[in-house]
C-alpha cells in the first residue's frame, strides 16, 4: 500500500472490532478507506478538516482525522492518526 504519510501502528477500538466479527462486509469496507485515507481521500470529513488535513500532511507533525460514513449502517467510522505518526486508531466517535 503506497501511502502520502505514515500510519504507525495501526489499532482498532472494541466497538471496530466488534462490527469486524459480526459483519464482513465492514472488513472490505475498512480495508478500502484505510487505503483512501492513506492517499489522503478524506471522506466524509467537512471541508474545513479537509483542508487542515492538508496541511497536516504536508506540515508532517500535526494530527490528522477523517470521518467515512459505512453505507450498510449509515454509521460513522473515524480514522486518527496522530501528530508523531506513531499510531492510526480507527474508531467509533462515541469511543473517543
Amino acid at each position: 500500500m503506497f501511502n502520502m504519510f505514515e500510519l504507525g501502528q495501526i489499532v482498532i477500538t472494541r466497538g471496530i472490532n466488534l462490527l469486524m466479527s459480526k459483519d464482513q462486509s465492514f472488513n472490505q469496507f475498512l480495508s478500502g478507506v484505510l487505503y483512501l485515507y492513506g492517499c489522503c481521500y478524506w471522506g466524509d470529513t467537512c471541508p474545513e478538516d479537509k483542508i487542515s488535513n492538508d496541511e497536516a500532511v504536508k506540515a508532517g507533525n500535526l494530527r490528522i482525522h477523517s470521518v467515512y460514513i459505512y453505507p450498510k449502517l449509515n454509521k460513522e467510522i473515524w480514522i486518527i492518526t496522530e501528530a508523531d505518526r506513531s499510531v492510526t486508531t480507527i474508531l467509533l466517535p462515541e469511543e473517543y
